[in-house]
């Protein structure tokens, strides 16, 4: 199904494609945004939205939405890419993050961003080329992959930036397969 894309942004070059990736949580959830300009990733920003820890989960998830839409009016990606849960997670968990995740998907469809899913094996080859690589080392590679020097993002950020990497780099795939169709 197609959706909608957002307006190309006046102030960057029109085959720039600026990108918000997400690691969904209902506590802390890690965001990074790049821009993507023929193979160049460029890091804009990056952090991460946290909710109130006492507050009952109606309360978190209507923080997450409102925090979201702040970061959409702000920095206005017209891709989003989240990551998809995990196995392993205890029933709970994986209700409450599922949860998240809704009001998340809900939010960028609003604004009729292109979004796309990665499981985290898919993440973790596009940066580091190991499906089962340590977050220390999704880290590292995304630090170089962005070559953010010094600057240190947090374990839910680096996962948001290792999300937006890996849609970029299958975007740009998907592009070169079609244009050899053609």
């Amino acid at each position: 199904m197609s959706r909608p894309r957002s307006q190309a942004r006046a102030d960057l070059p029109s085959t720039t494609v600026r990108i918000l990736g997400l690691d969904p949580g209902s506590r802390h959830t890690g965001f990074g945004v790049i821009d993507t300009c023929a193979g160049r990733l460029t890091p804009v920003r990056f952090g991460r939205i946290s909710t109130r820890p006492k507050a009952e989960l109606a309360v978190r998830l209507a923080e997450l939405a409102t925090q979201l839409d702040s970061l959409l009016d702000e920095l206005r990606p017209s891709h989003a890419a989240l990551e998809t849960p995990f196995q392993g997670l205890n029933p709970r968990s994986l209700i409450v993050l599922a949860q998240a995740r809704g009001v998340l998907l809900a939010a960028l469809a609003r604004r009729g961003l292109t979004i796309r899913e990665y499981s985290p094996t898919q993440v973790k080859s596009a940066v580091s080329g190991y499906g089962r690589a340590a977050k220390a080392q999704v880290g590292h590679m995304v630090r170089q992959i962005l070559a953010l020097g010094p600057e240190v993002p947090s374990e839910d950020a680096a996962d948001a930036l290792a999300v937006a990497i890996c849609c970029a780099n299958r975007s740009r795939l998907e592009s070169l397969t079609e244009t050899a169709r053609d």
